[in-house]
């Protein structure tokens, strides 16, 4: 064991850096680092894969995916990084052609592009290389398959390196406007001392997608819809809306906070999950000008796994802030209209002026999460007296100064863990979701079906996707599907 955290290391290797994630995100991210002065003539990139390539042909293929997903980024910027990099052909589950990649006597960065069912081999070679004193290692989710997995990988990471040295990362959590989730809570006194059950009936966090497989079968046939999305990047969100105000946003002090939330979810038994979650997966359909076929005769996909392409869970806390308060988790790939927001829905109030016509609808704060922006639904009077009507303030946030990924490696090179995922929390994050998996292996939950291009599933006798006997707030009662703001509606500014 030995320490780690707190300076800067110049040395990334990324084992995978002939992927898609090199490629579209990680490539385009340095560039955006060196472009903004974060990353100087010292840095240096490895690059390993099982490609038989040496690294003239690689620098070649970088420059390419360059041109291709960071065009907007300075060519001097981009040059730098190809300059910058050289290639390895190698075993990255061979600890000998592991230790090849690195210097003895200087830390460097291992960056895991790698699927996540390599991660035990891959880190078990990385301890038997025996890594240079104050190095760090950085995984990409999902961390592990089941709980299981997740303990016994944290146990690999544990024998190789210190916890600070560990960076299990989400990039949701580097995007601007999750950030601004905690922030505009923290930072506006009109907002925290609402920010409970009292006043707020319903928080949705939804990732709902007009993409559907787009060539992505060997990976996503294997997880499906809830690993890939709610079991980690929307459960992160989850956690910045429901924590406690931190003492400080330092590592530990953020980190504890949100592991306070995942204790707190209540556990779900199998008629919960009757209940309280969905799952389905598309039929052939149409979305826009492109005709899409089933997911189940997409290439690569085995029907037989039952991979779902869309699934909705809702969850309530145990704690005296979030007790009567529903959290709503959705995501869906092949829908009618892309949603991408955490929206908090507050409740009625508990009276209105007599003689008011139309409808004082509950307010609701939205986070827009792509595109970034917010906006505030609320009522007010209209050009008719004694008329309530609707009322949208919007605000679209300014371009972040670094892609998620350039904030992610940043922290990484710097050593800053606070936006990664601590090792307790990632197996908290398991524990939440393991009654929906184990219900929805033995088949507890049938698998539905929605057409390609539709709004998604369609519960049977509740008129929308809202199941009945899901809800009801507010004083007279009122069905959340009645509150303006359902899952199937189009984002603001769609036809």
């Amino acid at each position: 064991m030995y320490g780690g955290g707190g300076f800067v290391i110049n040395h990334l290797a990324v084992l995978g850096g002939t992927g898609d994630l090199s490629a579209r995100f990680l490539l385009p991210a340095l560039a955006a680092l060196r472009a903004a002065g974060h990353l100087d003539d010292g840095f240096r990139l490895t690059a390993a894969s099982r490609q038989d390539w040496d690294s003239a042909r690689f620098r070649q293929w970088a420059s390419g995916q360059l041109d291709r997903h960071a065009d907007t980024c300075p060519a001097d910027a981009r040059q730098a990084i190809v300059h910058a990099a050289r290639y390895r052909r190698a075993d990255v589950t061979d600890p000998s052609e592991v230790a090849a990649l690195v210097t003895p006597d200087e830390p460097v960065a291992v960056y895991l592009a790698l699927p996540p069912a390599l991660f035990p081999a891959v880190v078990t070679a990385l301890h038997g290389a025996g890594l240079p004193r104050g190095s760090r290692i950085v995984l990409e989710k999902p961390f592990g398959e089941e709980l299981a997995d997740a303990v016994a990988l944290n146990r690999l990471l544990a024998d190789t390196l210190p916890e600070e040295s560990v960076f299990r990362v989400d990039h949701f959590l580097a995007m601007t406007t999750v950030q601004n989730v905690l922030g505009s809570r923290l930072a506006n006194r009109v907002l925290e001392p609402i920010w409970n059950s009292t006043h707020i009936a319903e928080v949705e966090i939804v990732w709902d997608e007009t993409l559907a497989l787009e060539g992505r079968a060997g990976y996503y046939d294997g997880v499906g819809a809830l690993k890939d999305m709610l079991q980690n990047h929307l459960l992160q969100l989850l956690c910045l809306v429901a924590m406690e105000p931190p003492i400080t946003l330092g590592e530990r002090d953020l980190r504890d906070r949100k592991v306070d939330v995942l204790r707190s979810v209540r556990p779900l038994s199998d008629a919960d999950v009757v209940r309280r979650t969905r799952r389905a997966r598309y039929l052939a359909g149409r979305i826009g000008d492109r005709d899409v076929p089933a997911y189940a005769d997409e290439e690569g996909v085995d029907p037989e796994r039952h991979t779902e392409t869309f699934a909705e869970v809702e969850l309530q806390l145990d704690s005296w802030r979030w007790s009567g308060t529903n959290f709503r988790l959705r995501t869906g790939k092949a829908l009618a209209a892309d949603r991408k927001e955490v929206a908090v829905h507050f409740r009625a109030v508990p009276h209105l002026p007599f003689g008011h016509g139309g409808e004082a609808l509950p307010n609701s704060l939205i986070f827009g999460l792509e595109p970034e922006g917010l906006t505030l639904d609320i009522t007010g009077i209209g050009s008719k007296t004694h008329t309530f009507v609707p009322l949208e303030l919007t605000a679209q946030l300014d371009p972040p100064e670094l892609p998620a990924y350039g904030r992610l490696l940043l922290d990484v090179l710097n050593g800053d863990p606070a936006l990664s995922i601590r090792d307790d929390e990632a197996e908290e994050a398991w524990r939440v979701f393991e009654p929906v998996l184990s219900a929805w292996s033995r088949g507890v939950v049938p698998l539905g079906e929605y057409v390609a291009g539709s709004d998604g599933p369609v519960s049977e006798g509740s008129g929308g996707l809202w199941r009945e006997g899901a809800g009801t707030d507010g004083p007279g009662g009122r069905p959340r599907a009645a509150q303006g703001r359902a899952p199937t509606a189009r984002p603001r500014g769609a036809p």
